[in-house]
Order: structure tokens, then sequence, then C-alpha cells
């Protein structure tokens, strides 16, 4: 594991901030399923106490990505197949609402943002950037949640995601993967732009439900 105390912001949360670092780590990959997380290694690798460390350790824990055994010691989680499809279905709930409320919202300049998100988008796909090609799927899910009017749903999915995360950055190198969430995200803004809510809820829904069934075929060999 690599820590860079630079990144810290000693004026802030540490916990916070720390959390982050570990969670990122988790869902990208760099930590893998069964890895030790070694809390008191962290925090002198970041030249800060064990309690920061720990605090973030934990709250990774109750999300389900971090297994602490009693006497054993703590490791990354496995992909679980049931917290995939559990946050699937919060997902899928959340983002159909957000679609449709997006719908009723929808303007010129809002379809211009995911245009020019689709076409990053595609750009990084391209030239297999896949980390950045998530972050703008993401950006492109928030963008929808905040047009919508309740941005809150963008942090509550965000929350729940993170299984589903760790299977997509294993699934969007796979060749085809990448242009195929493009087309989904294409066929939800169209819908959006003709005001259709109905139409964005059903397209978000069948992205969504792609996304879980390539999760799942590339990430089967991970999962418990």
């Amino acid at each position: 594991m690599e820590f860079d105390p630079s990144t810290l912001n000693r004026s802030l949360p540490l916990r916070d901030q720390i959390y982050q670092m570990i969670r990122t780590m988790i869902v990208g990959g760099k930590l893998k399923p069964g890895e030790p997380i070694n809390e008191i290694a962290i925090a002198e690798a970041l030249g800060v106490s064990r309690t920061p460390v720990r605090e973030a350790v934990k709250r990774i824990s109750d999300e389900g990505m971090v297994k602490i055994l009693a006497q054993t010691g703590t490791y990354v989680a496995p992909i679980s197949r049931k917290d995939l499809e559990e946050a699937y279905v919060i997902r899928r709930a959340l983002e159909m609402e957000s679609a449709r409320h997006a719908a009723a919202n929808f303007t010129p300049a809002t379809a211009e943002l995911l245009e020019d998100n689709i076409a990053a988008h595609r750009l990084a796909i391209s030239r297999g950037r896949y980390a950045n090609a998530i972050q703008l799927d993401d950006v492109f899910h928030r963008t929808i949640a905040e047009i919508s009017g309740f941005p809150s749903i963008w942090r509550a999915v965000d929350i729940s995601k993170a299984q589903m995360d760790r299977g997509r950055y294993l699934a969007i190198p796979r060749p085809g993967y990448g242009a195929q969430t493009i087309e989904q995200h294409e066929a939800i803004l169209e819908a959006l732009s003709r005001s259709d809510a109905e139409g964005a809820a059903r397209a978000m829904e069948s992205h969504l439900n792609t996304s879980l069934l390539n999760t799942l075929e590339v990430a089967g060999d991970l999962t418990d």
C-alpha cells in the first residue's frame, strides 16, 4: 500500500480524508479482496496517530468493504454477489426517480452539460483511460440528480454503490463495455430531451441492469 502524507490537509478532519483514500484504493482494485489492512503501518506512512485511521477503517467496514476479524486482523472484504444485487436495487429505485424528476426540469443548457460529458467519456474510453471514464460516468449520474432538484439522491447512491464500483473497475476494460455505457447514456439523454419522464426512467433502469449483469459476469470468480 502506498500512502502519500503530502495529500493530507492537516486543517481538515483526517479521518474523512483517510477514509476516502482507503475506500478509493479498495474500489479501484489497488487493495484487493483478502489483502490485509495494517492500521499501524498506514498511520506511520501518513504521519498521523492510529485513531483517525481506525475510525476510517471502521466506517469502511460499516459499508461492507472491510472485514475486521477479532484476534486475526483486518482484511479487504470479497466482492459479494448479495451486496452487488442489493446496491443495484437501491440504485435502481433512486436513479429511476431522479431521471423522472430531471425530465421535468430539462433545458437546452442542461442538455449541453450531458452532451459534453458523453463526449469526454467517449474520448476517455477510446484512449483507455478507464479510471477517468468511471469518474465521468459518475458525473453523468450526479448531474441528472442535480437537474432533478434532489441532489441528495446522488449522495445516497454514492454510499450504496461502492460494491458495484469495485466490479465496474474490473468490467470497463472489457471490449464493448465502455461503448455500451455511452450508448445507454445517450438513450437516457434522448428521453430527457423529450421531457419523457417514464422513458428516461426506463432507459435508466435498462442501463443499471446492464451494469449489474456486466459486473456479475466479470466479478464472478471473486464473489462470495
